[in-house]
C-alpha cells in the first residue's frame, strides 16, 4: 500500500533546496503519484515509482522546470508527455500558465485525461507533437530526443526547456537554430541538468 506521508515527505524535503510546496500542491502532487500507481498496473507509465525515487526523478525535476518559467502567464507545450511529466507537476506549481501535454499513445494519453481532469489549466492533445496546430510561449520535454525535437520545436515556441543527460545537453547546445544558455544542473543528480534555449533570429 502506498504512504501518503512518505511520499509527501520526500517530495517535500527533497524540493526544499528551491522552495517550498503549499499543502494543497503537495495534495495535488500526492494524488497523480496515486493515479499512476494504479494506472501502472496496466499501462507501462514508469520504472520509477518508489516514493524516494519518483520524488526526485519525476516531482521535484519537473517541478525545478516549472521554476525557471518567467513570472507572468505563458502557455507551455510538454511533448511526449508520458506519465504526465513534467507538465502535471508544472501545471500544479504555476495555475496562472495554459499547458498543453501531447502523447500519441492512446492509452497513455486517456490517463493523462484522467490526470488532470480537476487541473483547468490542462488540456491533452492526443496526437503526435508535428500534427499539433498552434503555437506556445514554451516548449517542454523530457522524452524526446532532441533529434527530432528540433524539428518542430522552433514552430511549437519560441523557448525550449529539456530535461536531459549532461554529456546529450553539450550535443545539443552544437545544433543550430537556437541559442542556448549554460546547462544548469539539477540539485539532485550529478548528470541531470535542465537546458534552456530560444529560437534564434540567424
Amino acid at each position: 500500500m502506498i504512504d501518503r506521508s512518505e511520499f509527501s515527505r520526500c517530495v517535500e524535503s527533497h524540493y526544499s533546496v528551491v522552495g517550498e510546496l503549499s499543502r494543497g500542491e503537495s495534495e495535488r502532487l500526492w494524488l497523480h503519484y496515486q493515479l499512476m500507481c494504479r494506472w501502472n498496473r496496466l499501462l507501462n507509465l514508469t520504472r520509477v515509482l518508489a516514493p524516494e525515487q519518483a520524488a526526485v526523478r519525476h516531482y521535484c525535476e519537473s517541478l525545478f522546470v516549472a521554476a525557471q518559467l518567467p513570472p507572468h502567464a505563458v502557455s507551455v507545450v510538454d511533448v511526449g508527455s508520458g506519465a504526465g511529466f513534467p507538465g502535471i507537476p508544472m501545471a500544479i506549481r504555476r495555475p496562472d500558465c495554459q499547458f498543453c501535454l501531447v502523447e500519441s499513445q492512446g492509452r497513455k494519453a486517456a490517463f493523462l485525461r484522467e490526470a488532470s481532469r480537476d487541473l483547468l489549466n490542462v488540456r491533452v492533445a492526443a496526437k503526435r507533437a508535428e500534427e499539433l496546430e498552434g503555437s506556445f510561449d514554451w516548449v517542454v520535454s523530457r522524452a524526446v530526443a532532441w533529434g527530432k525535437l528540433r524539428k518542430y520545436a522552433g514552430r511549437l515556441g519560441r523557448s525550449v526547456a529539456l530535461l536531459l543527460s549532461a554529456g546529450d545537453a553539450e550535443k545539443v547546445r552544437e545544433s543550430g537554430g537556437f541559442r542556448w544558455e549554460p546547462p544548469i544542473a539539477l540539485p539532485w543528480s550529478g548528470q541531470g541538468v535542465l537546458l534552456v534555449g530560444v529560437v534564434s533570429s540567424t
